[in-house]
């Protein structure tokens, strides 16, 4: 089972956005509504700076990368907590192979997940640096999928991002999309992923 951390494992969008104004601000730019910059995550951190702030030029982008990872790295766990009844289903699932695959650093996943007392949980943590690729390639799946000796057929990833569906599609797996998270309703029920669950619980009966 493989599961993504941002909006669905963990309710994380008050610290990022405090991160990003933060960052804004340091960096001499307007500041911007929670709910703008939690439509700019899914994809990394620097994507995420490099569309809250609306630059791209090089010089910029890194100095709001440093500013951001000094801040993020001491208050990440300010108000981050996990999803309700996101234990229940990981002790439900207690004999089955467990992943997070994310596009959060790995620093920052190991953090989150070590603070709230889950890591114990997951076989593998799988981090936006882990390897040179990330979500939607397939070959972070292909990856576990050999490393932990697992047929397609019963693998699973959920996620409340467009990225966890079309990392499933693409690997051919089935896919699972949370609703209540921080991903956009709309796109993804445009996405057809296999199932939907507006609370995590659900997930105990779909794969009961």
């Amino acid at each position: 089972m493989g599961f993504d951390l941002d909006g669905t494992l963990v309710a994380s969008g008050d610290d990022l956005a405090a991160a990003v104004n933060f960052t804004l601000g340091k960096i001499g730019l307007p500041l911007k509504r929670k709910e703008e910059i939690l439509g700019f995550v899914g994809d990394g951190v620097r994507k995420l700076l490099e569309r809250a702030a609306a630059v791209n030029q090089e010089k910029t982008l890194e100095k709001a990368l440093e500013i951001f990872s000094d801040y993020y790295e001491k208050h990440l766990l300010d108000s981050t907590r996990l999803y309700p009844h996101v234990l229940d289903v990981l002790n439900n699932f207690s004999g089955k192979t467990k992943v997070i695959v994310t596009n959060k650093r790995h620093k920052y996943t190991m953090s989150i997940v070590q603070g709230l007392n889950i890591d114990a949980h997951f076989d593998d943590i799988i981090g936006a640096d882990t390897f040179p690729y990330q979500k939607p390639d397939a070959r972070l799946i292909a990856h576990l999928l050999n490393k932990y000796n697992i047929d397609k057929s019963k693998a699973v990833m959920i996620g409340d991002g467009i990225n966890d569906i079309l990392l499933a599609k693409n690997s051919g797996i089935l896919s699972v999309a949370y609703l209540s998270g921080l991903g956009k309703k709309e796109e993804l029920l445009a996405a057809q992923a296999d199932y939907y669950c507006e609370s995590m619980d659900e997930i105990v009966s779909l794969f009961a």
